[in-house]
């Protein structure tokens, strides 16, 4: 069910909005300086219909699209991009993975605990050895009578401490060969799943990112999301709807910096005047503007190719790459109107310019996302 009327928008933007002013923002800096992950807050967001948000009814979700996914994922990260961050990862990549590819009883087992946010989800394929060549991934899975045996680890797992459930890319056949990868659903708790390091990172610090570690765990053929050997297919699909997710989320992070960066020029005065009256500043601020602009209009428009069952891979790779480029763009250009405060912790801007730059890697680099461009324009 797609419900995305402005009169809808507009009131899940203010529902999004005060929740995130309310319970998020008076502990940004908390959960940035000491890197906690919030789970109770995240059991509050399901409790919103946030953490289910494209996953129909019948599974717990709230059956909404992805305009509507968007313009959650926007009010949230204006506010902390850690969050929205964990919300995107949540959301498009385990959750509906299991709803994309899993079979009906899988969708009822686990859908309905993941989309009321009782159990949060991770998502594996980036390795130590394997980011943007996943192909290549050395996490095995070897069949042994009705279970299969995993061994191997995942790096820069969002929610890896903290997840119930993770969907994992394991290679099922020979490294670099077609078809030779297979998702499977674990859960914590299965003997030999564990994690590992904790990343310490730049920014998205309350968003937490960490190894998954599997010690030859058995794991039922139950658990198994589609066909053998159909796993790095499922992954690019999966991966096509979360460059909505990043594109979203650099949208929120763009448009924070510049609305505080708008407040404060016209705030701040030199000369006897505010700042915005100053070229630089106000062209500074005109760019910015039409850059969050722009690319809200290439993440609608993939939004609605995606609503519409319309492959849209070349726009959603689009839309994340200008997007966020403009967030990193945006967000320093923030830092520079601030000046000196900019640079300081006791204001915004800092933490979105230090949040900024995973919008570009994340997901698939600037470079992947060029990759993937070109490759569609030149068929």
């Amino acid at each position: 069910m797609h419900t995305e009327t402005t009169d809808n928008l507009e009131m899940i933007a203010k529902t999004a909005r005060e929740f995130a002013e309310k319970k998020i923002r008076p502990h940004i800096m908390d959960w940035d300086e000491s890197q906690t992950f919030p789970v109770e807050l995240f059991h509050e967001l399901g409790e919103m219909g946030f953490m289910g948000i494209v996953i129909p009814e019948k599974y717990g979700g709230s059956g909404l699209g992805y305009h509507e996914y968007v313009t959650i994922l926007d009010e949230i990260s204006q506010v902390d991009p850690s969050i929205g961050l964990s919300v995107a990862a949540h959301n498009s990549l385990c959750t509906n993975h299991i709803y994309e590819f899993g079979n009906e009883e899988q969708r009822q087992r686990w859908l309905p605990q993941l989309a009321s946010g009782k159990t949060i989800g991770a998502w594996g394929l980036t390795e130590h050895n394997t980011g943007s060549d996943s192909g290549g991934m050395s996490t095995t899975a070897v069949k042994d009578g009705d279970s299969w045996i995993i061994s191997g680890a995942k790096n820069f797992i969002t929610h890896a401490i903290s997840g119930d459930i993770a969907v994992v890319m394991t290679r099922t056949g020979e490294k670099g060969a077609k078809n030779n990868s297979t998702a499977f659903v674990l859960e914590k708790g299965m003997e030999g799943f564990t994690s590992g390091k904790k990343e310490n990172k730049l920014g998205m610090r309350a968003s937490e990112t960490a190894e998954l570690i599997f010690d030859n765990v058995r794991v039922p053929d139950s658990h198994r999301l589609g066909e053998v050997g159909s796993g790095f297919k499922q992954a690019m699909k999966i991966l096509d709807g979360g460059r909505i997710s990043i594109a979203a989320l650099s949208l929120g992070i763009a448009r924070g910096a510049y609305l505080a960066a708008l407040k404060y020029s016209l705030e701040r005065h030199q000369f006897g005047k505010a700042i915005n009256e100053f070229q630089a500043v106000n062209f500074m601020l005109a760019d910015m503007a039409t850059e969050i602009d722009a690319s809200e209009l290439l993440i609608r428009r993939a939004s609605t190719l995606k609503n519409n069952g319309v492959k849209m891979t070349r726009e959603g790779a689009m839309a994340k790459l200008y997007a966020s480029e403009a967030c990193v763009r945006i967000s320093n250009n923030a830092v520079q109107i601030f000046g000196g405060y900019g640079y300081t912790k006791d204001f915004p801007v800092e933490k979105f310019y230090r949040d900024s730059k995973l919008c570009t890697i994340g997901e698939g680099t600037s470079e992947i996302q060029r990759l993937v461009i070109g490759r569609d324009i030149s068929k």
